[in-house]
């Protein structure tokens, strides 16, 4: 990762006595933070079986939301993504009015269990559906942002719970973006983090050009002696080409279970530094890796010394620490498993 440039974002910090919020004793090692985010998070079927896990542990996540998933398709020309067609997304819309009523509902309940709310952006245009988001420029990234922001304001005269300020960070689509481009727009909206970049291993978070940047690292699947980014996209690809094959569904979720029980292994015998576990919701070969997920948060964050967070706890977490400290961490080797 780049050193840290440019200044540092200052989160509020919460109210009141949390586990864990507190500056480190001389000598005390971090706790073990795990982020489980999701990309696009509008499904209520994924949604209804992670929160009774992360209720039994004290767990929260982070929903990386798609803006159109708020957006109805007969209100689908609201929107007009950089250089697209207007009404056109590469995701689709949120189906009927209702549905987004009823989006809006079990997301108020998300939120309301402490779980953080941040954004996917809205159109999500990968390379192939030019102009893709990697070749935005700054008014580009300012015009998607606008939109995102309009889609909430929306949403809230509909009773979406989730104030402008709570929203403070994201992840852009299929990792892809010209961050020069990005960081000054997404700054310019009031986001404080980014979790994009890739990194070897699983490093502490810095600050570049301005921006906490929570990078996915790229760590050794057991199973194939390889490295592979740890999304859930990813490893599919690595496994099998991203070929539905619902009958490797048991053989794939136990694969992925074992990568990141190995990762959060050499983290908290190493670095300590944040384990970024990047996911969708969805059913992929027969639904093995939301599986693999769901196994795992119910495992992982019952462990001593593991926290299982948001972007922005960690963040107020950090900002609780001696700038020392967190520099002595930052160059700490990379925890490769």
């Amino acid at each position: 990762m780049p050193k840290n440039t440019g200044p540092t974002p200052v989160v509020p910090t919460p109210s009141g006595n949390q586990p864990r919020m507190r500056k480190l004793a001389p000598g005390e090692k971090p706790p073990q933070f795990v982020l489980f985010s999701f990309d696009g998070a509008a499904s209520k079927e994924h949604w209804d079986r992670v929160l009774p896990i992360t209720r039994q542990n004290n767990a929260h996540v982070t929903g990386l939301l798609s803006g159109v998933y708020l957006v109805a398709d007969q209100d689908k020309m609201q929107y007009t993504g950089p250089g697209h067609e207007r009404g056109y997304s590469s995701i689709g819309f949120g189906g009927s009015r209702q549905d987004v009523a009823n989006r809006i509902t079990y997301l108020n309940e998300v939120i309301g269990a402490g779980h953080e709310l941040g954004t996917h952006y809205n159109g999500h245009f990968c390379t192939g559906d030019e102009p893709a988001v990697g070749k935005w420029d700054a008014k580009a990234w300012n015009d998607e942002l606008d939109a995102f922001g309009r889609i909430l304001d929306n949403a809230r005269a509909q009773g979406l719970k989730l104030p402008k300020e709570a929203v403070r960070g994201g992840r852009t689509p299929c990792l892809e973006g010209d961050w020069k481009q990005a960081f000054p727009a997404m700054l310019g909206h009031g986001l404080a983090y980014d979790t994009s970049h890739v990194s070897l291993g699983v490093v502490w978070p810095s600050v570049v050009d301005g921006m906490w940047e929570f990078p996915m690292p790229e760590v050794k699947v057991p199973a194939l002696g390889k490295q592979v980014v740890m999304m859930d996209f990813n490893l599919w690809f690595a496994l099998n080409g991203a070929k539905e094959d619902a009958s490797r569904s048991a053989e794939f979720t136990q694969i992925v279970v074992d990568t990141y029980r190995s990762v959060h292994r050499a983290a908290f015998n190493g670095n300590r530094a944040p384990i970024v576990i990047g996911n969708h919701f969805n059913e992929w070969a027969g639904g093995a890796f939301s599986k693999a997920v769901e196994q795992y948060m119910g495992e992982v964050c019952a462990q001593q010394e593991t926290v299982c967070a948001t972007y922005t706890e960690v963040i107020q977490w950090m900002q609780l620490q001696d700038p020392a400290v967190l520099e002595q961490l930052r160059r700490m080797p990379a925890a490769v498993n």
